[in-house]
């Protein structure tokens, strides 16, 4: 007779402990990156919102910024770093393809030896990686996570690129998540498209690059596409993410999406009807656009802004290349 595998299990709920962050250290405006683009400070504010994006010196890498957060993150939840036994990076920027930043920055905090991997999935790694973690640690196989978004997109930008050079900043956030009394994280609702692959994504491989068929690769994209996308489809995902949640618009605290772009930002908050009390993360104006690490990003900053926020439900979505997207309600710390 085989003997019957003995499984895991874990705790019945998961909640986000608390926040970290860390931003380049340079505060790059629209007036010092428009003479490539033939462009002005005034129409990248008419078209993004943003008026200064944050973006790291060359010597500090992403790994340095994803240090930086979830150092942060783990001293403020309360739990020792040796206690952390997951650690997962959401980013598309990390200059090796191994080993991964996870491993790195596990060791760094004082983690190790704890599960570490990367996860690629663009602006919404981290709703991904939030959704990971839950699930991680619900089935008994993690104990408590952190979950870091990390970019250092500047290493990734054509500067006389007109549909989104000028959109992107460095930065990363990171959250603690580990075992609750109470549902502190809510369904996720995440999916993909292949099909709009060529939608947003890097213009060459590394391959190509190497054989000299085609220069350093960056990141390009169709901007009517996605926004057009990011507005009327996004926003549907949105509704269901509150819908599994089995809460209303009304009754968020906060919304934070992805920090794409301030007209889209508007739009969703249109599109989803949200009332004068819910709070909206708008970091992308001074932050710019930082890919996994916009959402974490925004909301460490509105609880600084708004520490009465705290125990609020927040509504967050990712979505960017792939294309790829991911939602779900969460309870602030």
């Amino acid at each position: 007779m085989t003997p019957t595998i003995r499984q895991s299990t874990g705790p019945a709920h998961t909640r986000i402990y608390s926040y970290g962050a860390a931003r380049g250290e340079n505060f790059v405006t629209n007036d010092e990156l428009v003479g490539p683009i033939d462009s002005s400070d005034e129409w990248i504010r008419q078209r993004t919102g943003i008026v200064t994006r944050t973006r790291a010196v060359p010597t500090t890498s992403a790994t340095d910024l994803a240090s930086a957060a979830a150092a942060e993150a783990v001293e403020r939840s309360g739990i020792s770093p040796d206690q952390i036994d997951l650690v997962i990076v959401a980013t598309v920027s990390n200059v090796r393809q191994t080993p991964s930043m996870s491993a790195v920055v596990a060791d760094r905090i004082g983690a190790n030896p704890a599960a570490a991997f990367d996860t690629n999935a663009a602006c919404a790694g981290f709703a991904y990686g939030v959704a990971q973690a839950d699930a991680l640690i619900r089935a008994g196989a993690a104990t408590h996570a952190v979950v870091i978004g990390a970019e250092k997109l500047s290493d990734v930008v054509d500067p006389t690129d007109r549909s989104i050079s000028f959109l992107l900043g460095d930065g990363a956030g990171a959250v603690v998540v580990g075992p609750s009394d109470t549902p502190g994280i809510g369904p996720t609702v995440w999916g993909s498209d292949g099909s709009k692959a060529a939608a947003v994504g890097m213009n060459a491989t590394l391959t190509e690059f190497r054989d000299g068929l085609a220069p350093w690769p960056t990141l390009r994209q169709e901007g009517p596409t996605v926004f057009r996308w990011a507005v009327w489809e996004m926003a549907k995902v949105a509704r269901r993410a509150l819908e599994a949640a089995g809460v209303e618009a009304a009754d968020l605290a906060a919304f934070v999406p992805h920090q794409a772009n301030m007209r889209i930002i508007d739009e969703f908050a249109k599109q989803l009807g949200l009332p004068d009390t819910v709070v909206i993360g708008r970091d992308i104006e001074t932050t710019g656009n930082t890919s996994a690490a916009s959402i974490p990003l925004a909301t460490h900053r509105l609880l600084e802004e708004h520490p009465e926020l705290s125990g609020g439900l927040a509504l967050q979505i990712g979505f960017g290349a792939g294309l790829v997207f991911g939602a779900q309600v969460v309870v602030l710390p």
